[in-house]
């Protein structure tokens, strides 16, 4: 039964749950009023219900309406923000199976009390139309939350993956090229590669990619990194191995319209990551770079050159850490720097097993400049400029045990960063964070090598208690307030409690 019908079932379940209960009547009493069970009754208000007419007309004429006001989407006012929830179709976009739950669930948890929870999702959608908050803010982080509670990793992409690799004998041991992966594409699955159009419409110069799915086409705009070409032709092969219908058309992001078609595209990519940087394979890698007693830069780097793939793509890769590793309590970040306004912003970020300190603040605060982002960034910047080439840019890597200030939690954190091409001017650093605990000690052995700097951070400025910070970049007004207001509770505390 499709959405309407099952939100149709939902209001008139509520409706006849405020009728009834405003009458006094439990359901027995409804049952001798209407002559239908108990059972029934109570399957109708929780929506998994719906009358035929006739037992519409009972319904009705016991509760003292019409059928029409019984059928129609109005609902009474303490159900009013149930409905305005309802009515903008984001609920039942959700993707509320993946947590064990199901529409009729929270709509019956929220008709148990409904003063105290429309009171709260009014103040909820306020909250959202004053911040801006979009749907697809939403659909956003129900996705983050999807990936933190399956620790990133999906066996069944994993298992299609492999078996594409297998069938079209990708290297096993990588690199996978650009043109062989075109190749598959063109020749296998009868699509057309378009190179230049994108470069040619003055309006299309920041989309990467944009399918047309009549003619099984796929723009790519002439300017792209060589392993940004390889990671656009890696996804698209991603929606036809997984049958992933549903998708967004262009890259980035024009408009976000359901929350499937944010999941399909970070299936696709996921799988692109998985036939790029194959998981065996990488593994193995891993183990070695792990073993080391001694930090390399270059041993980092050159995982990038031997599976020709961009930071992004390897660092998605070592989502393998809780599979392989039994490393759970991790973070990612991607970090960008503008480096004429010296503004940086955290754009991605992914948490595992729980929010770590080193995350999105928000609200224009200001991030921490002790944080192994902002050296490499240094460095890219004392860097020569890059040339015409795309395979010249530079990139550098680095390792840091960042201390937190506030909480003595401790962060083993790798990081790679690079110009954004072609936007010279921007700068981009992917960060892995691992805490560091005892298995963690037990898993990476580089990690005690003297060379990489423990160093106090702390998340942002604002609220940052340490107030001789030697980076500090904006002052503690947050932690300023939080001190007067703690001063003050602690004045009022001796005021009104002293004999």
């Amino acid at each position: 039964m499709g959405k309407d019908r099952q939100l149709q079932r939902i209001l008139l379940g509520l409706k006849v749950r405020q009728l009834r209960q405003a009458r006094g009547w439990n359901f027995d009493e409804m049952s001798r009023q209407t002559a239908m069970s108990p059972s029934y009754l109570n399957e109708i208000e929780k929506g998994k219900k719906y009358p035929q007419a006739e037992s519409l007309e009972k319904l009705a004429a016991a509760l003292g309406v019409s059928t029409e006001f019984l059928t129609s989407a109005e609902l009474p006012a303490q159900y009013a923000p149930i409905a305005r929830l309802l009515e903008s179709n984001f609920l039942s976009e959700l993707p509320l199976d993946f947590f064990g739950l199901n529409l009729q669930q929270l709509v019956e948890i929220m008709a148990r009390a409904p003063d105290r929870v429309n009171a709260f999702i009014s103040a909820m959608l306020d909250i959202a139309r004053h911040y801006s908050v979009h749907n697809e803010h939403f659909y956003f982080a129900a996705l983050r939350a999807y990936q933190e509670l399956h620790l990133n990793y999906f066996p069944d992409i994993e298992a299609s993956a492999a078996a594409f690799a297998r069938e079209h004998q990708l290297p096993a041991r990588g690199p996978v090229s650009a043109e062989y992966l075109e190749r598959i594409l063109t020749q296998t699955f009868g699509y057309t590669i378009d190179d230049q159009t994108l470069g040619q419409e003055p309006f299309l110069q920041s989309v990467r990619a944009a399918f047309h799915p009549g003619q099984k086409r796929l723009y790519l705009h002439p300017s792209l990194h060589p392993r940004q070409r390889a990671f656009q032709l890696a996804k698209e092969l991603g929606f036809v191995a997984l049958r992933l219908e549903k998708r967004p058309c262009a890259t980035p992001w024009l408009r976000v319209r359901s929350f499937e078609e944010v999941l399909n595209n970070y299936r696709a990519a996921y799988f692109a990551v998985s036939i790029l940087v194959p998981q065996a394979t990488f593994i193995e890698d891993l183990h070695t770079f792990f073993q080391s007693h001694t930090w390399e830069e270059d041993s980092l780097l050159g995982l990038l050159k031997k599976y020709q793939v961009s930071p992004e793509v390897l660092f998605q890769r070592f989502n393998v850490l809780s599979h392989a590793f039994d490393l759970n309590q991790i973070f990612f970040l991607r970090l960008i720097y503008d480096a004429e306004s010296g503004q940086l912003d955290i754009d991605k970020e992914l948490h595992l097993n729980r929010r770590h300190r080193p995350q999105a603040s928000g609200l224009g605060q200001t991030y921490c400049r002790r944080w192994l982002s902002a050296d490499l960034f240094q460095r890219l910047n004392a860097a020569a400029p890059p040339t015409t080439a795309p395979n010249d840019l530079p990139m550098t890597a680095g390792a840091q045990r960042m201390v937190f200030a506030d909480s003595g939690e401790e962060y083993l954190c790798l990081a790679v960063a690079k110009t954004a091409y072609p936007t010279p001017n921007r700068l981009i650093c992917i960060m892995l964070g691992v805490e560091w605990d005892e298995h963690a000690r037990s898993v990476i052995r580089f990690a005690n090598d003297p060379t990489i700097e423990r160093r106090a951070v702390g998340v942002t400025c604002e609220p940052c208690s340490w107030l001789d910070c030697p980076q500090r970049s904006a002052t503690p007004s947050e932690y300023l307030r939080r001190e007067q207001r703690r001063q003050m509770e602690n004045a009022l505390r001796l005021l009104t409690e002293q004999p």
